[in-house]
């Protein structure tokens, strides 16, 4: 927590001290209940320290409300998380965020590799739109016919405007063979439609490795999980037991995962040098170099990125575009390139504060910027419906020459 600016600090601990401050408030003649005549004001209380201190206004408007307003008024858990997000929402940081427990719990689901979902990875454009990012092939929201690049307008009756990519998921998520109704916008149709997938336990694939005509192999990493690296590893090996002249690693749609499996996974191509540079706001750079026993160092190496490539994927990425180690094919990446660290609170929230930002080993900011591939190839709206992957097949192309070259 002592990563976190100080002054927000200050603000946030006192929130989550709210219920204990109550109880002081009213041993400090703060009124209880309501009444029908003005209630005591806090100008005669004396702030117990500065923390108190700057809170006393809260505390002021909090009694006002409790004394005239008519209607309900949330318990002291809601006041706290309102006061706890409003700090938050102030610093203006979409990646900074408070989640409670609810919300939390459906984060830490995704890492442990199963859920109950539709079977699709979404995140908030930079229009703050929920977009389908990737169906799991063969899940509900793959057999409904939802497609990368559709946006989700609504689930149910509730409008996703102006949430956070983790309220949204909570709406989508729900038990097993309960019904999900999604409101579909579709480039390219003039009009939404709706959409209703039945939820279903839903198993994470982490990796899909094979090999593919002239002896080049496949292999595609959906996440940064903590599985992550051991799987890859496992498919790696069997993949090079078959003796590939080249190798594809596909990162297209992988929204990233934990900091420490980015260095595994990119030690497994990167031999030596720095996977990534962590700038730190005190300005200092911290370096984290390859680690010893990569795998696949040597093999002729192409890289699939796309827009849905984000955060940890960068990262591997940039460092094999960095040192020459591979060339990305695709299309430019997602650009997520903040430093969150997780704090797990008391009552099961938790609070996720951008503490820094990535840069590739010559320097290149990742964060809003993305990375462009080095041959740049789209994916058209008639190879989503021809099952065409022009991508894959001039990565395949490009290995093909490096081979014919050897």
């Amino acid at each position: 927590m002592s990563k976190f600016l100080h002054s927000c600090v200050r603000l946030i601990v006192v929130a989550l001290l709210v219920t204990l401050i109550t109880s002081m408030a009213f041993l400090a003649g703060f009124a209880a209940r309501p009444s029908l005549t003005p209630g005591p004001t806090a100008a005669s209380v004396e702030p117990a320290s500065s923390e108190e201190g700057a809170f006393r206004v809260f505390w002021e408007a909090w009694h006002i409300l409790e004394h005239d307003f008519y209607g309900d008024l949330p318990d002291a858990q809601e006041m706290t998380y309102s006061a706890i997000r409003g700090v938050v929402d102030g610093l203006d940081d979409e990646y900074t965020a408070f989640l409670e427990p609810r919300i939390a719990s459906i984060i830490r689901e995704d890492m442990s590799g199963a859920f109950d979902g539709i079977g699709a990875v979404v995140n908030m454009n930079k229009d703050g739109k929920l977009e389908i990012v990737q169906t799991l092939e063969g899940k509900p929201a793959a057999q409904a016919g939802l497609r990368p690049g559709d946006i989700v307008l609504a689930v149910d009756d509730t409008v996703i405007e102006k949430m956070t990519v983790f309220d949204a998921v909570a709406l989508i998520r729900g038990p097993a063979g309960s019904i999900a109704r999604l409101t579909i916008k579709r480039q390219g149709l003039e009009e939404s439609f709706v959409v209703e997938i039945v939820r279903q336990r839903i198993e994470i694939p982490i990796v899909e490795s094979r090999m593919l005509d002239d002896d080049i192999a496949y292999l595609k990493l959906l996440e940064f999980s903590a599985e992550a690296t051991s799987k890859l590893r496992t498919d790696l090996q069997s993949l090079l037991a078959e003796e590939p002249r080249g190798l594809i690693f596909d990162l297209r749609n992988n929204p990233g995962g934990f900091l420490d499996v980015a260095i595994e996974v990119g030690s497994q191509f990167v031999g030596e040098g720095s996977i990534v540079v962590e700038k730190l706001k005190d300005g200092q750079d911290r370096h984290y170099p390859a680690r010893r026993g990569g795998l696949a160092t040597d093999i002729p190496l192409v890289v699939l990125v796309n827009g849905g490539t984000a955060s940890a994927s960068e990262i591997v990425a940039g460092a094999i575009q960095d040192t020459s180690r591979g060339i990305l094919i695709g299309e430019k990446t997602f650009g997520k390139g903040s430093v969150q660290l997780s704090h797990n609170l008391s009552d099961s929230s938790e609070l996720r504060v951008t503490s820094a930002y990535w840069f590739t080993p010559k320097g290149r900011a990742i964060h809003e910027e993305g990375l462009t591939p080095d041959i740049q190839v789209d994916i058209t709206e008639e190879d989503i419906e021809a099952d065409r992957d022009p991508q894959l097949q001039r990565a395949i192309e490009y290995l093909r020459g490096l081979i014919d070259e050897k």
